[in-house]
């Protein structure tokens, strides 16, 4: 049945183009609106057009470029829609992981993954080093995510969260420091280990989507979060 299958050779050129301009732009080095010249990217990652060509279009088709008629591609701009979209979509995610997690039997394990990024975005606050406290707290997302041990979920969430990192990049001077000194998203993160650790899905639910909708509040202003749960 399966004998006309080849095996899986390396990965290929437009994969390796793609997953570099995914993270180019995840951390900013491709910020919002930025133009791509198919020239000037062939020849720094010295490829011919075609593999770069189909790099592009996969991030199209992840929404991370926008195509604009006689113009090209562009790292795509978030708009208040956008930011409403994206925290709502992770709302539903992360709900559901956080409902497979407390529910399940690792729970205290998850906990300790989670205070283990929580720990390194302490850290990174106490050395002003605002990169590397956005990438802890993705980190603690992603962990969540991941401890829910399914894989549509993670699937689901990948583009998402690169999207997220360009919103914490917006994010990251509208916080305040608590009486402690410390950034006050350290102290939400600690609430949401806290509700997990207690098993108390209700108040774990309830934090996590008070994350989304801060963020929301500060990005768009304008808009209000409804969660899937409201619905």
């Amino acid at each position: 049945m399966l004998a006309d299958i080849a095996p899986v050779s390396r990965e290929s050129t437009a994969s390796i183009i793609a997953r570099q301009l995914r993270d180019a732009i995840m951390n900013g080095a491709l910020p919002p609106g930025t133009q791509l010249g198919e020239t000037e990217l062939a020849s720094r990652f010295e490829v011919s057009r075609g593999p770069l060509r189909e790099a592009m279009q996969r991030l199209v088709s992840e929404g991370l470029l926008r195509s604009e008629p006689h113009r090209g591609l562009f790292v795509i701009d978030l708009e208040p829609d956008d930011v409403h979209d994206i925290y709502w979509a992770r709302s539903a995610i992360e709900r559901a992981a956080a409902q497979r997690v407390v529910r399940g039997p690792h729970r205290h394990d998850v906990v300790a993954r989670l205070t283990e990024s929580v720990t390194a975005m302490a850290e990174a606050d106490e050395l002003d080093d605002p990169a590397a406290l956005i990438e802890a707290d993705l980190a603690f997302h992603e962990t969540l995510i991941e401890s829910s041990g399914s894989r549509r979920l993670v699937r689901m969430a990948s583009t998402l969260l690169i999207e997220t990192r360009m919103c914490l990049s917006a994010l990251q001077n509208t916080y305040q420091r608590n009486s402690q000194g410390a950034d006050e998203r350290i102290a939400e993160h600690n609430r949401i280990i806290e509700a997990l650790r207690d098993g108390d899905e209700e108040s774990l639910i309830a934090l996590l989507e008070a994350h989304m909708e801060d963020a929301v509040r500060r990005l768009a202003p304008d808009k209000t979060l409804v969660t899937p749960a409201d619905n």
